[in-house]
Protein backbone atom coordinates (compact mmCIF):
# COMPACT_ATOMS: atom_id res chain seq x y z
CA UNK A 1 0.00 0.00 0.00
CA UNK A 2 1.48 3.48 -1.07
CA UNK A 3 2.95 5.37 2.09
CA UNK A 4 1.96 9.24 2.08
CA UNK A 5 5.31 9.96 3.86
CA UNK A 6 7.55 9.67 1.27
CA UNK A 7 6.40 11.03 -2.36
CA UNK A 8 9.26 12.14 -4.73
CA UNK A 9 9.71 15.80 -4.24
CA UNK A 10 12.91 16.20 -6.71
CA UNK A 11 11.91 18.60 -9.70
CA UNK A 12 11.81 16.39 -12.90
CA UNK A 13 11.82 13.00 -10.79
CA UNK A 14 9.58 10.25 -12.32
CA UNK A 15 6.75 9.43 -10.66
CA UNK A 16 6.85 6.91 -9.37
CA UNK A 17 10.90 7.16 -8.83
CA UNK A 18 13.25 5.16 -10.14
CA UNK A 19 10.97 3.84 -12.31
CA UNK A 20 12.35 4.03 -16.12
CA UNK A 21 9.15 4.08 -18.57
CA UNK A 22 6.97 6.05 -15.31
CA UNK A 23 4.40 7.75 -16.69
CA UNK A 24 4.34 11.21 -14.38
CA UNK A 25 6.62 13.57 -13.45
CA UNK A 26 7.43 15.76 -10.31
CA UNK A 27 6.46 19.15 -10.03
CA UNK A 28 6.50 19.62 -6.63
CA UNK A 29 5.38 23.23 -6.05
CA UNK A 30 3.02 26.01 -8.02
CA UNK A 31 5.54 27.75 -8.77
CA UNK A 32 7.29 24.87 -10.13
CA UNK A 33 4.61 23.84 -12.51
CA UNK A 34 4.58 27.60 -13.43
CA UNK A 35 8.08 27.73 -14.24
CA UNK A 36 7.53 24.32 -16.62
CA UNK A 37 4.76 25.98 -18.33
CA UNK A 38 7.00 29.18 -18.94
CA UNK A 39 10.10 27.25 -19.98
CA UNK A 40 12.46 28.56 -16.91
CA UNK A 41 15.63 27.29 -17.04
CA UNK A 42 15.54 26.36 -13.40
CA UNK A 43 13.08 23.42 -13.89
CA UNK A 44 12.96 22.48 -17.47
CA UNK A 45 16.76 21.76 -17.18
CA UNK A 46 15.96 19.06 -14.80
CA UNK A 47 13.22 17.33 -16.70
CA UNK A 48 14.34 13.63 -17.08
CA UNK A 49 11.00 12.46 -17.85
CA UNK A 50 7.46 13.99 -18.44
CA UNK A 51 3.99 13.12 -19.42
CA UNK A 52 4.65 10.81 -22.62
CA UNK A 53 2.59 12.55 -25.36
CA UNK A 54 4.06 16.64 -23.61
CA UNK A 55 7.45 15.07 -23.15
CA UNK A 56 9.91 13.26 -25.74
CA UNK A 57 11.33 10.61 -23.06
CA UNK A 58 15.01 10.36 -23.28
CA UNK A 59 15.22 6.69 -24.89
CA UNK A 60 12.65 8.65 -27.64
CA UNK A 61 15.07 11.64 -27.89
CA UNK A 62 17.60 9.21 -28.64
CA UNK A 63 16.32 6.39 -31.31
CA UNK A 64 15.09 9.91 -33.33
CA UNK A 65 19.19 10.98 -32.90
CA UNK A 66 20.09 7.73 -33.98
CA UNK A 67 17.29 7.37 -36.98
CA UNK A 68 18.39 11.06 -37.93
CA UNK A 69 21.97 10.65 -38.04
CA UNK A 70 21.45 7.77 -40.95
CA UNK A 71 18.34 8.47 -42.48
CA UNK A 72 18.17 12.32 -42.98
CA UNK A 73 19.19 14.84 -45.65
CA UNK A 74 21.25 18.18 -43.97
CA UNK A 75 19.45 19.07 -40.83
CA UNK A 76 16.37 17.37 -41.11
CA UNK A 77 15.05 15.82 -37.93
CA UNK A 78 13.28 12.90 -36.83
CA UNK A 79 10.57 11.49 -34.84
CA UNK A 80 9.58 7.99 -34.74
CA UNK A 81 5.32 6.42 -35.20
CA UNK A 82 5.16 2.74 -34.51
CA UNK A 83 3.65 2.73 -37.94
CA UNK A 84 4.13 3.76 -41.49
CA UNK A 85 0.54 4.74 -41.87
CA UNK A 86 0.82 7.03 -38.52
CA UNK A 87 3.67 8.33 -39.88
CA UNK A 88 2.25 9.13 -43.22
CA UNK A 89 -0.99 10.92 -41.20
CA UNK A 90 1.62 12.83 -39.44
CA UNK A 91 3.50 13.97 -42.94
CA UNK A 92 -0.22 14.98 -43.94
CA UNK A 93 -1.10 17.02 -40.67
CA UNK A 94 2.23 18.93 -41.20
CA UNK A 95 1.80 19.97 -44.61
CA UNK A 96 -2.06 20.68 -44.55
CA UNK A 97 -0.99 23.16 -40.88
CA UNK A 98 2.43 24.22 -41.74
CA UNK A 99 2.59 28.32 -41.88
CA UNK A 100 6.07 27.83 -43.75
CA UNK A 101 5.83 28.88 -47.19
CA UNK A 102 5.95 27.23 -49.63
CA UNK A 103 4.83 24.21 -47.79
CA UNK A 104 7.97 22.00 -46.47
CA UNK A 105 9.41 18.54 -47.59
CA UNK A 106 8.10 15.87 -44.78
CA UNK A 107 9.81 12.52 -45.62
CA UNK A 108 8.87 8.72 -44.57
CA UNK A 109 11.07 6.26 -43.62
CA UNK A 110 9.90 2.71 -42.47
CA UNK A 111 12.53 0.80 -40.35
CA UNK A 112 12.08 -2.86 -39.57
CA UNK A 113 12.99 -4.45 -37.12
CA UNK A 114 13.01 -8.07 -35.33
CA UNK A 115 10.05 -8.97 -33.30
CA UNK A 116 9.42 -11.88 -31.01
CA UNK A 117 9.61 -15.33 -31.92
CA UNK A 118 9.60 -15.24 -35.93
CA UNK A 119 7.55 -11.78 -36.02
CA UNK A 120 9.03 -8.56 -37.20
CA UNK A 121 8.37 -5.34 -35.90
CA UNK A 122 7.89 -1.84 -38.49
CA UNK A 123 7.90 1.14 -36.72
CA UNK A 124 8.24 4.67 -39.17
CA UNK A 125 10.70 7.85 -39.01
CA UNK A 126 9.06 11.58 -40.09
CA UNK A 127 11.94 13.15 -41.37
CA UNK A 128 11.16 17.03 -41.07
CA UNK A 129 13.00 20.41 -41.68
CA UNK A 130 13.71 22.18 -38.02
CA UNK A 131 11.57 24.86 -38.33
CA UNK A 132 8.12 22.15 -38.59
CA UNK A 133 9.25 20.74 -35.38
CA UNK A 134 6.34 22.75 -33.64
CA UNK A 135 3.54 21.43 -35.76
CA UNK A 136 4.92 17.64 -35.51
CA UNK A 137 4.79 17.56 -32.11
CA UNK A 138 1.25 18.95 -32.33
CA UNK A 139 0.45 15.70 -34.07
CA UNK A 140 2.40 13.50 -31.70
CA UNK A 141 0.34 15.33 -28.73
CA UNK A 142 -3.23 15.72 -30.06
CA UNK A 143 -3.21 11.94 -31.58
CA UNK A 144 -0.98 10.33 -28.91
CA UNK A 145 0.28 7.97 -31.56
CA UNK A 146 3.55 8.86 -31.20
CA UNK A 147 5.87 5.55 -29.87
CA UNK A 148 6.07 4.47 -26.55
CA UNK A 149 9.27 4.54 -24.40
CA UNK A 150 9.68 0.93 -24.48
CA UNK A 151 9.18 0.33 -27.89
CA UNK A 152 12.48 2.99 -28.36
CA UNK A 153 14.36 1.21 -25.82
CA UNK A 154 13.61 -2.07 -27.90
CA UNK A 155 14.15 -0.46 -31.35
CA UNK A 156 17.21 1.30 -29.85
CA UNK A 157 18.94 -2.22 -29.18
CA UNK A 158 17.91 -3.15 -32.60
CA UNK A 159 19.51 -1.19 -34.57
CA UNK A 160 22.55 -1.04 -32.19
CA UNK A 161 23.03 -3.84 -32.67
CA UNK A 162 23.18 -4.01 -36.76
CA UNK A 163 26.87 -4.83 -37.74
CA UNK A 164 26.14 -2.95 -41.32
CA UNK A 165 25.25 0.68 -39.25
CA UNK A 166 27.16 2.02 -36.83
CA UNK A 167 25.56 3.85 -33.94
CA UNK A 168 26.25 7.35 -32.97
CA UNK A 169 29.44 7.71 -31.67
CA UNK A 170 27.85 9.54 -28.22
CA UNK A 171 25.57 6.52 -27.74
CA UNK A 172 27.10 3.32 -26.27
CA UNK A 173 26.53 0.46 -28.76
CA UNK A 174 25.10 -2.11 -27.10
CA UNK A 175 22.11 -3.87 -25.59
CA UNK A 176 19.96 -2.11 -22.97
CA UNK A 177 19.76 -4.32 -19.83
CA UNK A 178 15.81 -4.59 -19.93
CA UNK A 179 16.33 -5.91 -23.97
CA UNK A 180 18.03 -8.77 -22.94
CA UNK A 181 15.15 -10.11 -22.10
CA UNK A 182 14.33 -10.98 -25.32
CA UNK A 183 17.79 -11.92 -26.49
CA UNK A 184 16.42 -15.46 -27.37
CA UNK A 185 13.99 -14.23 -29.80
CA UNK A 186 16.88 -11.80 -31.70
CA UNK A 187 18.81 -13.40 -34.15
CA UNK A 188 21.02 -10.29 -34.19
CA UNK A 189 23.72 -10.12 -31.04
CA UNK A 190 24.71 -6.52 -29.26
CA UNK A 191 27.88 -5.12 -29.77
CA UNK A 192 30.55 -6.27 -26.90
CA UNK A 193 31.15 -2.73 -25.96
CA UNK A 194 30.10 -2.02 -21.96
CA UNK A 195 28.02 0.24 -21.14
CA UNK A 196 29.09 2.64 -18.13
CA UNK A 197 28.72 0.92 -15.04
CA UNK A 198 27.04 4.15 -13.37
CA UNK A 199 24.30 3.60 -16.14
CA UNK A 200 24.57 -0.21 -15.89
CA UNK A 201 23.47 0.15 -12.03
CA UNK A 202 20.48 2.73 -13.00
CA UNK A 203 19.09 1.23 -15.12
CA UNK A 204 19.15 -2.83 -13.56
CA UNK A 205 17.47 -1.14 -10.25
CA UNK A 206 14.70 0.35 -12.49
CA UNK A 207 14.11 -3.24 -13.98
CA UNK A 208 14.19 -4.72 -10.73
CA UNK A 209 11.30 -2.20 -9.54
CA UNK A 210 9.37 -2.44 -12.75
CA UNK A 211 9.92 -6.58 -12.22
CA UNK A 212 9.62 -6.63 -8.50
CA UNK A 213 8.61 -9.73 -6.73
CA UNK A 214 9.94 -11.84 -9.41
CA UNK A 215 7.25 -11.40 -11.67
CA UNK A 216 9.53 -11.40 -14.90
CA UNK A 217 7.49 -11.07 -18.60
CA UNK A 218 7.81 -13.41 -20.79
CA UNK A 219 7.33 -11.58 -24.18
CA UNK A 220 5.80 -15.34 -25.90
CA UNK A 221 2.64 -14.27 -23.71
CA UNK A 222 2.00 -11.37 -25.47
CA UNK A 223 -0.69 -12.03 -27.34
CA UNK A 224 -2.45 -14.12 -24.36
CA UNK A 225 -1.88 -10.45 -22.81
CA UNK A 226 -4.07 -8.64 -25.38
CA UNK A 227 -6.61 -11.14 -25.62
CA UNK A 228 -6.79 -11.30 -21.51
CA UNK A 229 -7.20 -7.17 -21.69
CA UNK A 230 -9.66 -7.30 -24.17
CA UNK A 231 -11.81 -9.79 -22.24
CA UNK A 232 -10.96 -7.83 -18.82
CA UNK A 233 -12.70 -4.70 -20.53
CA UNK A 234 -15.33 -6.29 -22.46
CA UNK A 235 -16.23 -7.97 -18.60
CA UNK A 236 -15.78 -11.17 -20.09
CA UNK A 237 -12.90 -12.55 -18.16
CA UNK A 238 -12.59 -14.98 -15.66
CA UNK A 239 -9.54 -13.58 -13.71
CA UNK A 240 -8.87 -17.18 -12.46
CA UNK A 241 -7.54 -18.21 -15.43
CA UNK A 242 -3.99 -18.40 -15.69
CA UNK A 243 -2.03 -16.29 -18.73
CA UNK A 244 -1.00 -19.19 -20.50
CA UNK A 245 -4.58 -21.06 -20.40
CA UNK A 246 -6.20 -17.68 -21.83
CA UNK A 247 -6.71 -18.93 -25.50
CA UNK A 248 -7.72 -22.23 -24.36
CA UNK A 249 -10.77 -20.43 -21.89
CA UNK A 250 -13.87 -19.85 -22.53
CA UNK A 251 -14.90 -16.04 -22.10
CA UNK A 252 -17.75 -15.49 -19.58
CA UNK A 253 -20.94 -13.51 -20.22
CA UNK A 254 -19.79 -9.54 -20.26
CA UNK A 255 -20.89 -7.42 -16.76
CA UNK A 256 -20.97 -4.84 -18.45
CA UNK A 257 -24.53 -3.07 -19.70
CA UNK A 258 -24.25 -4.00 -23.50
CA UNK A 259 -25.81 -7.30 -24.53
CA UNK A 260 -24.05 -9.69 -26.80
CA UNK A 261 -20.30 -7.64 -25.87
CA UNK A 262 -17.53 -9.35 -26.47
CA UNK A 263 -13.43 -9.21 -27.03
CA UNK A 264 -14.07 -8.64 -30.20
CA UNK A 265 -15.54 -5.50 -30.21
CA UNK A 266 -12.86 -4.12 -28.12
CA UNK A 267 -9.89 -2.27 -29.62
CA UNK A 268 -6.64 -1.68 -28.07
CA UNK A 269 -4.42 1.51 -28.77
CA UNK A 270 -1.07 3.27 -27.54
CA UNK A 271 -3.00 5.74 -25.22
CA UNK A 272 -6.61 6.83 -24.56
CA UNK A 273 -6.07 9.96 -26.83
CA UNK A 274 -5.65 7.85 -29.40
CA UNK A 275 -8.70 6.05 -28.76
CA UNK A 276 -10.47 9.27 -29.31
CA UNK A 277 -8.64 10.55 -32.05
CA UNK A 278 -9.17 7.02 -34.23
CA UNK A 279 -12.88 6.77 -32.81
CA UNK A 280 -12.98 10.56 -34.85
CA UNK A 281 -11.17 9.28 -37.80
CA UNK A 282 -13.33 6.07 -37.81
CA UNK A 283 -16.79 8.03 -37.69
CA UNK A 284 -14.94 10.10 -41.02
CA UNK A 285 -14.41 6.73 -42.83
CA UNK A 286 -17.12 5.49 -42.25
CA UNK A 287 -19.70 8.07 -42.33
CA UNK A 288 -20.70 11.35 -44.89
CA UNK A 289 -18.07 14.18 -42.14
CA UNK A 290 -19.81 16.82 -40.36
CA UNK A 291 -19.10 18.49 -37.40
CA UNK A 292 -19.47 17.00 -34.09
CA UNK A 293 -20.34 18.17 -30.79
CA UNK A 294 -17.91 18.46 -27.43
CA UNK A 295 -20.52 18.77 -25.30
CA UNK A 296 -18.60 19.45 -21.56
CA UNK A 297 -15.12 20.80 -20.77
CA UNK A 298 -13.35 18.15 -21.74
CA UNK A 299 -9.68 17.21 -21.46
CA UNK A 300 -7.83 19.79 -23.86
CA UNK A 301 -6.44 17.50 -26.85
CA UNK A 302 -10.40 16.10 -27.36
CA UNK A 303 -11.31 19.08 -28.30
CA UNK A 304 -8.57 20.01 -30.53
CA UNK A 305 -9.00 16.36 -32.28
CA UNK A 306 -12.32 17.80 -33.14
CA UNK A 307 -11.45 21.06 -34.35
CA UNK A 308 -8.42 20.39 -35.99
CA UNK A 309 -9.78 17.31 -38.27
CA UNK A 310 -12.42 17.19 -40.53
CA UNK A 311 -14.83 19.72 -40.55
CA UNK A 312 -14.90 21.15 -37.10
CA UNK A 313 -16.47 21.85 -34.05
CA UNK A 314 -19.83 22.79 -32.04
CA UNK A 315 -18.49 23.69 -28.40
CA UNK A 316 -20.97 23.60 -25.36
CA UNK A 317 -18.17 23.72 -22.67
CA UNK A 318 -20.31 24.11 -19.77
CA UNK A 319 -22.26 21.15 -20.68
CA UNK A 320 -25.47 21.87 -18.92
CA UNK A 321 -28.78 21.01 -19.52
CA UNK A 322 -29.53 24.21 -21.05
CA UNK A 323 -26.41 23.70 -23.25
CA UNK A 324 -28.69 20.53 -24.54
CA UNK A 325 -31.49 22.94 -24.75
CA UNK A 326 -29.42 24.90 -27.46
CA UNK A 327 -27.95 21.79 -28.92
CA UNK A 328 -31.35 20.49 -29.83
CA UNK A 329 -32.42 23.60 -31.09
CA UNK A 330 -29.68 23.78 -33.38
CA UNK A 331 -30.44 20.42 -34.54
CA UNK A 332 -34.20 20.88 -35.11
CA UNK A 333 -33.03 24.14 -37.45
CA UNK A 334 -31.39 21.48 -39.86
CA UNK A 335 -28.18 21.85 -39.02
CA UNK A 336 -26.75 18.11 -39.30
CA UNK A 337 -23.97 17.19 -36.68
CA UNK A 338 -21.91 13.47 -37.18
CA UNK A 339 -21.23 12.80 -33.41
CA UNK A 340 -21.15 14.19 -29.94
CA UNK A 341 -18.32 13.57 -27.89
CA UNK A 342 -18.48 13.98 -23.78
CA UNK A 343 -16.71 12.88 -20.86
CA UNK A 344 -18.76 10.85 -18.00
CA UNK A 345 -17.43 12.28 -15.75
CA UNK A 346 -15.59 15.53 -17.20
CA UNK A 347 -12.23 16.31 -16.16
CA UNK A 348 -11.84 18.28 -14.37
CA UNK A 349 -15.05 19.28 -12.79
CA UNK A 350 -16.28 16.12 -12.47
CA UNK A 351 -19.62 17.17 -14.27
CA UNK A 352 -22.03 14.32 -16.18
CA UNK A 353 -24.11 15.07 -19.48
CA UNK A 354 -28.02 13.71 -19.63
CA UNK A 355 -26.50 10.46 -21.52
CA UNK A 356 -30.63 9.15 -21.44
CA UNK A 357 -31.26 12.63 -23.23
CA UNK A 358 -28.49 12.63 -25.36
CA UNK A 359 -29.15 9.14 -26.73
CA UNK A 360 -32.77 10.09 -27.33
CA UNK A 361 -31.53 13.14 -29.46
CA UNK A 362 -28.86 10.64 -31.50
CA UNK A 363 -31.83 8.71 -31.93
CA UNK A 364 -33.89 11.84 -34.03
CA UNK A 365 -31.38 13.14 -35.63
CA UNK A 366 -28.82 10.51 -36.64
CA UNK A 367 -25.75 11.48 -34.98
CA UNK A 368 -23.20 9.28 -33.34
CA UNK A 369 -22.18 9.43 -29.12
CA UNK A 370 -18.74 8.81 -27.97
CA UNK A 371 -18.51 8.83 -24.16
CA UNK A 372 -14.99 8.89 -22.28
CA UNK A 373 -15.33 6.71 -19.76
CA UNK A 374 -11.85 7.27 -18.25
CA UNK A 375 -12.89 8.75 -14.89
CA UNK A 376 -15.72 6.70 -14.41
CA UNK A 377 -14.98 3.64 -15.08
CA UNK A 378 -16.63 0.59 -16.37
CA UNK A 379 -16.39 -1.12 -12.49
CA UNK A 380 -18.51 2.16 -11.02
CA UNK A 381 -20.49 3.09 -14.27
CA UNK A 382 -22.79 1.73 -17.17
CA UNK A 383 -22.66 4.18 -20.36
CA UNK A 384 -22.16 1.63 -23.26
CA UNK A 385 -25.70 0.80 -23.52
CA UNK A 386 -26.64 4.79 -24.06
CA UNK A 387 -24.07 5.17 -26.83
CA UNK A 388 -22.34 4.04 -30.22
CA UNK A 389 -18.52 3.86 -28.64
CA UNK A 390 -16.50 4.13 -25.69
CA UNK A 391 -13.28 5.08 -25.13
CA UNK A 392 -11.27 5.03 -22.26
CA UNK A 393 -7.48 6.03 -21.10
CA UNK A 394 -5.90 2.34 -19.37
CA UNK A 395 -2.73 4.47 -18.07
CA UNK A 396 -5.12 5.59 -15.77
CA UNK A 397 -6.79 3.33 -12.76
CA UNK A 398 -7.10 0.38 -15.10
CA UNK A 399 -2.97 0.28 -14.77
CA UNK A 400 -2.33 2.34 -11.34
CA UNK A 401 1.13 1.55 -11.64
CA UNK A 402 1.70 4.74 -13.44
CA UNK A 403 4.28 2.73 -15.67
CA UNK A 404 2.54 2.03 -19.30
CA UNK A 405 0.20 3.74 -21.49
CA UNK A 406 -2.82 2.40 -23.34
CA UNK A 407 -6.11 3.03 -24.23
CA UNK A 408 -9.00 1.31 -25.14
CA UNK A 409 -12.23 1.76 -27.80
CA UNK A 410 -15.37 -0.35 -27.48
CA UNK A 411 -17.76 -0.79 -30.08
CA UNK A 412 -21.65 -1.02 -28.22
CA UNK A 413 -22.84 -4.09 -30.46
CA UNK A 414 -26.60 -2.71 -29.82
CA UNK A 415 -25.73 0.23 -31.60
CA UNK A 416 -27.36 1.00 -35.36
CA UNK A 417 -24.17 1.93 -36.64
CA UNK A 418 -22.50 -1.35 -35.08
CA UNK A 419 -22.18 -3.21 -38.28
CA UNK A 420 -21.18 0.04 -40.16
CA UNK A 421 -18.56 0.79 -37.48
CA UNK A 422 -17.14 -3.47 -37.48
CA UNK A 423 -16.48 -3.30 -40.81
CA UNK A 424 -14.88 -0.05 -41.24
CA UNK A 425 -12.51 -0.89 -38.58
CA UNK A 426 -11.75 -4.33 -40.33
CA UNK A 427 -10.50 -2.56 -42.88
CA UNK A 428 -8.79 0.43 -40.98
CA UNK A 429 -7.57 -0.97 -37.44
CA UNK A 430 -4.30 -1.07 -36.86
CA UNK A 431 -2.93 -2.40 -33.90
CA UNK A 432 -0.48 -0.24 -32.77
CA UNK A 433 0.01 -1.67 -28.80
CA UNK A 434 3.74 -2.49 -28.41
CA UNK A 435 3.61 -6.14 -27.17
CA UNK A 436 5.85 -5.42 -24.26
CA UNK A 437 3.24 -2.28 -22.84
CA UNK A 438 0.70 -5.04 -23.55
CA UNK A 439 2.16 -7.22 -20.91
CA UNK A 440 2.71 -4.53 -18.26
CA UNK A 441 -0.86 -3.39 -18.58
CA UNK A 442 -2.43 -6.96 -18.46
CA UNK A 443 -0.25 -7.81 -15.50
CA UNK A 444 -1.00 -4.10 -13.61
CA UNK A 445 -4.73 -4.87 -14.24
CA UNK A 446 -5.31 -7.89 -12.63
CA UNK A 447 -6.25 -6.38 -9.73
CA UNK A 448 -8.25 -3.13 -10.87
CA UNK A 449 -11.31 -4.49 -8.81
CA UNK A 450 -9.96 -4.60 -5.69
CA UNK A 451 -8.32 -1.09 -6.26
CA UNK A 452 -11.43 0.65 -7.17
CA UNK A 453 -13.15 -0.62 -4.43
CA UNK A 454 -10.72 0.82 -1.90
CA UNK A 455 -9.81 3.71 -4.13
CA UNK A 456 -13.41 4.84 -4.22
CA UNK A 457 -13.61 4.64 -0.48
CA UNK A 458 -10.38 6.76 -0.11
CA UNK A 459 -11.92 9.46 -2.49
CA UNK A 460 -15.35 10.13 -0.78
CA UNK A 461 -14.15 10.24 2.55
CA UNK A 462 -11.28 12.50 1.63
CA UNK A 463 -14.01 14.70 -0.28
CA UNK A 464 -16.95 14.56 2.67
CA UNK A 465 -13.95 16.19 4.86
CA UNK A 466 -13.18 18.86 2.75
CA UNK A 467 -16.44 19.72 1.46
CA UNK A 468 -17.11 20.28 5.19
CA UNK A 469 -13.72 23.05 5.83
CA UNK A 470 -14.48 26.26 5.78
CA UNK A 471 -11.57 27.30 3.80
CA UNK A 472 -13.28 25.56 0.24
CA UNK A 473 -15.27 27.39 -1.70
CA UNK A 474 -15.95 24.22 -4.04
CA UNK A 475 -15.48 20.36 -4.31
CA UNK A 476 -16.18 19.07 -7.28
CA UNK A 477 -17.04 15.57 -7.54
CA UNK A 478 -19.92 12.75 -8.87
CA UNK A 479 -21.82 12.46 -5.34
CA UNK A 480 -22.40 16.23 -5.08
CA UNK A 481 -23.51 19.26 -7.59
CA UNK A 482 -26.53 19.63 -10.19
CA UNK A 483 -25.24 16.54 -12.62
CA UNK A 484 -25.02 13.87 -9.68
CA UNK A 485 -28.80 12.55 -10.67
CA UNK A 486 -27.34 12.26 -14.23
CA UNK A 487 -24.13 9.77 -12.52
CA UNK A 488 -26.49 7.82 -10.17
CA UNK A 489 -28.36 6.95 -13.26
CA UNK A 490 -25.68 5.44 -14.56
CA UNK A 491 -24.01 4.48 -11.38
CA UNK A 492 -23.08 0.62 -11.26
CA UNK A 493 -25.42 -1.87 -8.68
CA UNK A 494 -21.82 -1.81 -6.49
CA UNK A 495 -19.86 1.20 -8.19
CA UNK A 496 -18.93 4.51 -6.05
CA UNK A 497 -17.93 7.98 -7.42
CA UNK A 498 -14.46 7.45 -8.84
CA UNK A 499 -11.25 8.68 -7.49
CA UNK A 500 -11.20 12.35 -9.26
CA UNK A 501 -11.93 15.62 -7.40
CA UNK A 502 -11.11 18.84 -7.92
CA UNK A 503 -11.13 21.80 -5.10
CA UNK A 504 -10.95 25.56 -4.65
CA UNK A 505 -10.49 27.96 -2.03
CA UNK A 506 -12.39 30.72 -1.12
CA UNK A 507 -8.98 32.98 -0.80
CA UNK A 508 -6.61 31.81 -4.16
CA UNK A 509 -3.32 31.88 -1.90
CA UNK A 510 -4.63 28.93 0.08
CA UNK A 511 -4.80 26.95 -3.21
CA UNK A 512 -1.23 27.80 -3.56
CA UNK A 513 -0.46 27.41 -0.06
CA UNK A 514 -2.04 24.06 0.49
CA UNK A 515 -0.70 22.36 -2.92
CA UNK A 516 3.26 23.42 -1.95
CA UNK A 517 2.40 22.08 1.97
CA UNK A 518 0.46 18.56 1.40
CA UNK A 519 2.17 15.07 1.81
CA UNK A 520 1.75 13.57 -1.77
CA UNK A 521 3.02 12.97 -5.21
CA UNK A 522 2.82 16.33 -7.36
CA UNK A 523 2.70 15.95 -11.34
CA UNK A 524 0.60 15.35 -14.06
CA UNK A 525 -1.52 12.73 -14.83
CA UNK A 526 -4.52 10.93 -12.96
CA UNK A 527 -5.76 7.38 -11.60
CA UNK A 528 -2.15 6.39 -9.53
CA UNK A 529 -2.20 3.76 -7.13
CA UNK A 530 -0.86 6.71 -5.01
CA UNK A 531 -2.57 9.87 -4.38
CA UNK A 532 -1.28 12.91 -7.18
CA UNK A 533 -2.45 16.33 -7.56
CA UNK A 534 -1.54 19.08 -9.56
CA UNK A 535 -2.76 22.19 -10.33
CA UNK A 536 -5.36 21.63 -13.29
CA UNK A 537 -5.62 24.54 -15.10
CA UNK A 538 -2.23 25.78 -14.89
CA UNK A 539 -0.92 22.62 -16.35
CA UNK A 540 -3.43 22.22 -18.81
CA UNK A 541 -4.24 26.18 -19.84
CA UNK A 542 -1.50 28.06 -18.94
CA UNK A 543 -2.03 30.07 -22.30
CA UNK A 544 -5.43 30.21 -22.54
CA UNK A 545 -6.42 30.59 -18.62
CA UNK A 546 -9.08 33.47 -19.63
CA UNK A 547 -10.81 30.95 -21.80
CA UNK A 548 -10.89 28.42 -19.62
CA UNK A 549 -12.76 30.50 -16.80
CA UNK A 550 -15.35 31.24 -18.90
CA UNK A 551 -16.63 27.35 -18.34
CA UNK A 552 -15.66 27.43 -14.90
CA UNK A 553 -12.39 26.60 -15.04
CA UNK A 554 -10.74 28.42 -13.06
CA UNK A 555 -6.98 28.93 -12.41
CA UNK A 556 -6.69 28.37 -8.97
CA UNK A 557 -8.05 24.68 -9.18
CA UNK A 558 -6.66 21.98 -7.57
CA UNK A 559 -6.92 18.39 -8.93
CA UNK A 560 -6.67 15.35 -6.88
CA UNK A 561 -6.34 11.83 -8.11
CA UNK A 562 -6.69 9.76 -4.68
CA UNK A 563 -4.77 6.54 -4.47
CA UNK A 564 -4.73 3.39 -2.16
CA UNK A 565 -2.76 5.10 1.14
CA UNK A 566 -4.76 4.05 4.77
CA UNK A 567 -7.93 6.15 4.56
CA UNK A 568 -7.65 7.18 8.05
CA UNK A 569 -4.29 8.46 7.32
CA UNK A 570 -4.59 10.05 4.37
CA UNK A 571 -7.86 12.19 5.10
CA UNK A 572 -6.04 12.99 8.39
CA UNK A 573 -2.41 14.11 6.28
CA UNK A 574 -4.70 16.92 4.40
CA UNK A 575 -7.01 17.89 7.32
CA UNK A 576 -3.69 18.67 8.37
CA UNK A 577 -2.33 20.50 5.89
CA UNK A 578 -5.76 22.50 5.81
CA UNK A 579 -5.19 23.48 9.37
CA UNK A 580 -1.68 24.96 9.04
CA UNK A 581 -3.66 27.18 6.49
CA UNK A 582 -5.29 29.08 9.42
CA UNK A 583 -2.74 28.89 11.68
CA UNK A 584 -0.36 31.78 10.15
Amino acid sequence: MPSIDSPPTAIGCPIPANTPHAVSVTLPSWSATVAYEEGQEWVVSKMKSGYPRFFYHELIQQLCALVASRYSNGDERSLIFPSYTVACQCREFVQRRTETKPTPQVRVVEITIPGPGEAAISIAAVLFPPSEAGVVKQFWQHTGDGISSRLAEYALAALQAEPKMAAPASRPNTLPRSFRRYARNIETEPAAEPVEAENEKSREFGTYLEERFGRNLDTSFHRQAKVALRRRIAGTLDDSVDLSQVLQSEPQQSSRSANGLTEEDVFMYPCGMSAIYHAHQLLLAAFEPAKSVCFGFPYIDTLKILEKWGPGCVFYGRGECDQLDELEALLASGERIMALFCEFPSNPLLKCADLDRISALASKYNFLVVVDETIGNFLNIHVLDKCDIVVSSLTKIFSGDSNVMGGSLVLNPASPHYETLKKTLAATYEDNLFFEDAIFLERNSRDFASRIVRVNTNAEALADMLLANELIKAVYYPKYGSTNKFYEARKAENGGYGGLLSIEFHDPEHAVLFFDRVRAAKGPSLGTNFTLLCPYTILAHYLELDWAAQYGVHKDLVRISVGLEPTDELVASFNETLKSLTAQ
